[in-house]
């Protein structure tokens, strides 16, 4: 109960301070020149670009990154400046080399608004499950088991041809429980959890509900209450249409926990995931260079240090661009909320988000970015003077500064261009690659690298990190409604940030951590009410006996009640016996030249 309050209180104090900063603008829009341009902007990511896909990640690998380069013969833009912090000169006209010195940009202070790390006091004794319901709260299930018997009641009345009894808080933390041992222990199809006498059955799920129940749960899980689902469809196509109103409430209270019981490092990162799904919402996005190249398209926050989700956003469609300066700039200043974060902080991203707007706005909120560009973005340097060729040497790197924002163009196998505000260009960093000579033989070379890129390399991690974790035992899996694909994502994030503030407290009081799966075994039989400890099965079950209790009256107790024995008349034998297996109800020979008993168990 103490755990409950505290968390109750930290989640309010939350929500107090996201609800007084929703009136707060994040940054004033840039003004478009020509109405032709305003229309391209509102459909692209970018007026200066024209052929960009969302599927580009744009992270920079070990090895190489390709960054496709773009010319142009146009001059350089001059750039709208409306914050005091992007008061600066303009950038040099020509390139600067590894023998030229940075300066670097203004030094940020980092205040964040809450002592960094855990929220919880590690004095307290936390169990998996006390960490996961601080995501998943009781009021929260509860919620969801009030919209479930709703929406399972109007089947009912609809004909749908299955028994239902209101499921309460304590039976859908079971069914949850079950989700992420499906997910741990993978089968083709959900019956075959329920399957009896095979060498493949499973001793848990028969244990906590049957599989129709299971299946009837499934069928029935809402998120938002059914009777309010009509009046929001019945604005669809107009700006009152809520297309998320199917996620909420529990949206909401996900995205809120995960800024109530953490507060993130330093060093954040901007994470682009997919959910898959083969619905068609209109939410719904293709990118081919994911895994899973159709689904739901979320934006993540998630800590370096340690892939934390510290917030997310789910991709609604292209008309939901706030400020005017589309999707990529958007979805970066949706989550990097100052008021909850406070100044300071580090934010790394991929070619998709950065253009130099991006970064002059963070930076007048007084936090810096650091990303991979493409050439062609508006307000990027395009200088010829004194710029690298296809043909320069590995290790060759260029560097212009306009303002807090430099910009460094780095000769990996292939050309990376990388921005940032918080690194000056080079600070002597070098990193080792495998070259062939022309004999053919590998050997290791150093090569120096500007500090931008090697920043940029050490904390994408984090993104990797994050989907790692999510991925190990996600409970994705098919479902017949778009909705319940993110109920499972949502489930995702809650157990991985549950583990993740599970090692955070652990390392507070200087113990060993669980490994994620001890973890989530955990987690899942205290969800199941379950123990551990694998049942012993009996064995006495299978013993001989005779085949009628004999009577004592009967003057021939040899043959009296004698059956044909089964294992004979399949082998086209009649062979009388008074024994029977006590668990099978099968009469077998039991002698020592003719032992059925033993050779019918053997096939079981």
């Amino acid at each position: 109960m103490a755990h409950s309050m505290d968390g109750q209180k930290t989640l309010q104090a939350v929500r107090k301070s996201m609800e007084e900063s929703e009136n707060e603008d994040s940054s004033a829009p840039e003004d478009c020149d020509t109405d032709e341009e305003l229309c391209h902007f509102q459909d692209r990511l970018d007026p200066a670009v024209d052929d960009l896909s969302e599927d580009e990640d744009g992270s920079v690998p070990a090895a190489s990154v390709k960054v496709d380069h773009v010319t142009s013969s146009s001059p350089f833009p001059k750039r709208r400046r409306t914050s005091p912090a992007s008061q600066s000169t303009q950038p040099s006209s020509s390139w600067y080399s590894k023998e030229d010195a940075d300066a670097g940009p203004p030094a940020l202070m980092f205040r964040p608004a809450r002592p960094p790390g855990v929220q919880l006091s590690s004095a307290d004794r936390h169990t998996p499950l006390d960490l996961f319901k601080m995501f998943f709260s009781t009021d929260a299930v509860k919620t969801l088991c009030r919209n479930t018997n709703r929406r399972a009641a109007m089947h009912v009345a609809e004909g749908k041809k299955y028994k239902w009894t209101a499921v309460c808080v304590e039976e859908f933390y079971r069914y949850i429980g079950l989700v992420f041992y499906m997910a741990m222990v993978k089968l083709e199809h959900i019956t075959d959890y329920w399957r009896q006498n095979t060498f493949f059955s499973q001793v848990l799920p028969p244990k906590v509900m049957s599989r129709d129940r299971y299946r009837t749960i499934s069928w029935n899980v809402h998120m938002s209450d059914p009777d309010a689902d009509p009046a929001n469809d019945q604005n669809r196509g107009t700006p009152q249409h809520d297309r998320l109103f199917r996620l909420k409430p529990l949206l909401t209270t996900i995205q809120d926990a995960c800024k109530a019981f953490y507060q993130p490092r330093r060093c954040l990162a901007v994470d682009e995931r997919m959910v898959a799904v083969k619905a068609k919402t209109g939410m719904t996005q293709y990118m081919k260079a994911k895994p899973a190249k159709c689904g739901f398209k979320l934006f993540a926050l998630v800590d370096c240090s340690n892939g934390y989700t510290v917030d997310f956003s789910v991709y609604t469609g292209k008309n939901d661009f706030r400020s005017g300066q589309g999707l990529s700039y958007d979805s970066v200043m949706s989550l990097m909320n100052r008021r909850y974060l406070g100044c300071g902080y580090h934010v790394y991203m991929n070619n998709f988000y950065t253009s130099p707007k991006l970064l002059m706005d963070l930076f007048s909120q007084s936090i810096g970015a650091c990303g991979t560009y493409r050439d062609n973005r508006k307000g990027c340097p395009r200088p010829t003077s004194n710029a690298m060729s296809e043909q320069s040497a590995r290790g060759t790197f260029r560097w212009i500064r306009d303002g807090p924002t430099v910009f460094v163009k780095w000769m990996d196998t292939r050309e990376v261009s990388v921005c940032s505000t918080i690194h000056s260009a080079y600070k002597g960093d070098e990193v080792q690659r495998r070259v062939k000579s022309k004999g053919g033989k590998w050997t290791t070379k150093i090569f120096p690298c500007p500090s931008p890129v090697v920043e940029y390399n050490s904390h994408m991690g984090g993104v990797d990190l994050s989907d790692r974790l999510i991925q190990y035992y996600s409970a994705q899996h098919k479902t017949m409604k778009w909705y319940r694909k993110l109920f499972l994502h949502f489930l995702d994030i809650a157990a991985t940030n549950a583990y993740i503030l599970h090692e955070e407290l652990s390392a507070l009081v200087q113990k060993k951590p669980m490994s994620h799966k001890d973890f989530m075994e955990e987690l899942i039989v205290q969800l199941c009410g379950c123990t551990r400890k694998y049942p012993q099965q009996s064995h006495s079950e299978h013993v001989p006996v005779p085949v009628n209790p004999v009577n004592p009256d009967v003057g021939k107790v040899a043959s009296y009640g004698r059956r044909t024995c089964m294992l004979c008349r399949e082998a086209g034998q009649r062979q009388n016996t008074p024994w029977k297996c006590q668990a099978c109800d099968v009469p077998l020979c039991l002698q020592l030249t003719r032992n059925c008993f033993q050779e019918w168990h053997k096939k079981l």
